[in-house]
């Protein structure tokens, strides 16, 4: 079955694939993906370089369970593309399976098609501090009290 991405570019479609059946033993192949010095960030995050993504993305596995992209859209232009996606995941101590964060992720390719600069951007309140027992009540109430 097609990608409902594909063909979008072939660096595009490389990342899309190898996020799409992102588990542990797909990291040793950032190296392939990434350029040496590339740079990623997050909502959390930001570092420089192959070794420091992969270490985000071992972190990840450790802090939740099973996650898993879903790629709804992308554009590309030039050495620039734009990535909207759902990442699925469980928490690691079994609590609330079924959790997702809903995103968009920019690339910036270098001159050998390797990713040069990875920024996603998600809204760390409503997809993680909403969700929380304490928290998510005062955020939300803030929301509804700051709302037009």
């Amino acid at each position: 079955m097609d990608h409902p991405l594909h063909p979008v570019d072939a660096r595009v479609d490389l990342v899309v694939a190898w996020y799409e059946r992102l588990e542990p033993a797909t990291l040793a192949q950032i190296d392939a993906l990434y350029a040496a010095d590339a740079s990623f960030k997050d909502p959390f995050n930001e570092v420089r370089g192959r070794a420091a993504i992969r270490a985000l993305f071992e972190h990840m596995f450790r802090q939740i369970e099973a996650p898993r992209f879903v790629f709804h859209r992308a554009v590309a232009q030039g050495d620039t593309a734009f990535l909207t996606w759902t990442m699925l995941y469980g928490r690691a101590d079994g609590a609330r399976a079924g959790q997702a964060i809903r995103g968009c992720t920019e690339l910036r390719f270098d001159a050998e098609g390797r990713v040069a600069l990875h920024r996603d951007y998600w809204d760390a309140a409503e997809e993680l501090y909403e969700k929380l027992p304490l928290i998510g009540a005062l955020m939300r109430a803030l929301k509804r009290r700051i709302a037009a």
